[in-house]
C-alpha cells in the first residue's frame, strides 16, 4: 500500500491570511503542511529556501507534493536549484500566480536574493496555474516560466493574483489541481 500524498504549502510575500485558498487547504485535508518563514515581509531567499529545506528533511519526497503560490513559487524554483538531488524525488508542485520580481515596479517589494529568477527545468512534475491580469507576473511571463520550468500551463482566465482579494479563498478548481499531482 502506498503512503499518502503530503503537501506542503509555500506561501508568498506576507504569508497566506485566514481567507487564502492555501490556508483553506490546509483546513480541509490532513496531510497539509505550511512551510514557515521568519520573516513574510522582508523575505531572505536563502532563508526562505533553507526552511523549505528543514521542512522536506525526513519526508519520503516521492510522496511530497509542494504548493506554491507568488512568491513562494519562485522560492520553490530556487529550492530546486539549490537541492538537486532532493528536488529529483520529488512527486510535484502546484505552482500559482508566480510573482516576476525582475520586473520594474514602481514601489518593489523587499525581497533579498531571488533574482535571477532560475529558468532552467525542474526535475518533477509541476503545473503553473496563472492568470492572464496578474498585477504579479504577465501572462507572457507566466507562460515563459511555465516552458523553462517544464511545466504544465494551465491558464485561468482574468483572476488577478489568485488570492482573496481576486475573490479565490475556497478555489475548488484548485483543489482539483492538486489533485492532479496528488
Amino acid at each position: 500500500m502506498s503512503k499518502p500524498t503530503h503537501y506542503f504549502v509555500v506561501p508568498g510575500l506576507g504569508g497566506s491570511g485566514p481567507q487564502h485558498w492555501q490556508t483553506l487547504f490546509e483546513q480541509a485535508g490532513p496531510h497539509f503542511t505550511r512551510i514557515e518563514q521568519r520573516d513574510w515581509d522582508a523575505p531572505d531567499c536563502a532563508e526562505w529556501v533553507a526552511a523549505i529545506a528543514h521542512a522536506l528533511a525526513g519526508a519520503a519526497l516521492e510522496n511530497v507534493v509542494l504548493v506554491g503560490h507568488s512568491l513562494g513559487c519562485v522560492a520553490i524554483a530556487q529550492w530546486a536549484r539549490a537541492h538537486p538531488r532532493s528536488a529529483a524525488v520529488l512527486k510535484g508542485a502546484l505552482l500559482v500566480a508566480p510573482a516576476d520580481i525582475e520586473a520594474p515596479r514602481p514601489d518593489p517589494p523587499l525581497t533579498t536574493g531571488f533574482v535571477p529568477i532560475p529558468l532552467g527545468p525542474l526535475p518533477f512534475r509541476s503545473l503553473v496555474a496563472a492568470s492572464t491580469n496578474d498585477p504579479w507576473v504577465t501572462w507572457d511571463r507566466a507562460q515563459h516560466f511555465a516552458a523553462a520550468w517544464g511545466s504544465e500551463l494551465v491558464d485561468l482566465g482574468p483572476a488577478g493574483h489568485v488570492n482573496p482579494d481576486a475573490g479565490f479563498g475556497p478555489w475548488p478548481a484548485g483543489w482539483a489541481l492538486l489533485e492532479r499531482l496528488g
